[in-house]
């Protein structure tokens, strides 16, 4: 028996789908198709778009939530998505001053965007996107060291955390696992959410951008709350209803 009323629209179903995930696990292509009152074909199309999104694994009969994945993988999910979030960043860079990017797959193609940069000093824990920051002209890249993480491709650690600490930087953009209303942006590792806490706390501004798919759910560790977040930049027009409780929390772009 349906314990939803109604058939849900295809975006409030991915949702259903991904909180299943998140709070679980795992979903059952079955167990989902009678709960939502839809067929199984529903679902497996529903589950082949979050897989699409790079926010679930397929697997026989259903699907698995992801954990840490590498930044090469992360890079080529929700590739539609993150081009139109990198459009609205560039309008946010400055031409001078110090900021950092954090080491995702989103924020990494804004680096594209650096074109008005004379003197800007920019600091990330990506090695990708310090390899890429060298080819921009007027910009001074800045890796902050410490261990590897070999789940995220990402730098990590006590290193990590205490030379981002002793920069003070005008503006910090980062992008996160999942964004919950209450929590805030959270990561997939505690090490990775360290990391961007540290970062954060020695920043004027924190520009948070995020995909559509992460709006509501969880993940493990809290990287910046939203007290610490001044803009958040989504995929969406800004008057989506899906943002409309984030609106009381930060500034929506």
């Amino acid at each position: 028996m349906s314990i939803v009323q109604g058939t849900l629209a295809s975006e409030e179903r991915l949702h259903w789908l991904s909180q299943q995930l998140a709070e679980h696990g795992a979903v059952s292509i079955a167990e989902a198709a009678d709960a939502l009152g839809v067929s199984e074909m529903t679902i497996r199309r529903a589950l082949t778009e979050l897989e699409e999104r790079g926010t679930a694994r397929r697997v026989r009969g259903g699907a698995r939530a992801l954990g840490p994945r590498p930044f090469e993988e992360r890079s080529h999910t929700a590739r539609r998505a993150k081009s139109k979030i990198a459009a609205k960043l560039s309008g946010l860079l400055p031409a001078t001053g110090a900021m950092a990017f954090d080491a995702s797959s989103t924020v990494m193609r804004a680096c594209a965007a650096l074109t008005r940069a004379e003197d800007l000093t920019v600091l990330t824990n990506g090695p990708e996107t310090f390899a890429a920051l060298q080819h921009q002209p007027g910009v001074s890249a800045l890796l902050t060291g410490g261990a590897l993480d070999a789940r995220t491709g990402s730098l990590v650690g006590p290193l990590a955390c205490r030379s981002a600490a002793q920069l003070g930087l005008d503006l910090f953009f980062t992008s996160a696992a999942a964004l919950d209303p209450v929590l805030g942006a959270l990561e997939t590792t505690l090490e990775e959410a360290e990391v961007k806490r540290s970062i954060a706390a020695g920043a004027e501004q924190v520009v948070l951008a995020a995909d559509a798919s992460k709006l509501g759910l969880r993940a493990l560790a809290v990287g910046v709350e939203w007290d610490r977040v001044d803009i958040l930049v989504t995929d969406l027009d800004p008057g989506d209803q899906r943002l409309e409780r984030y609106k009381s929390l930060t500034r929506v772009l």
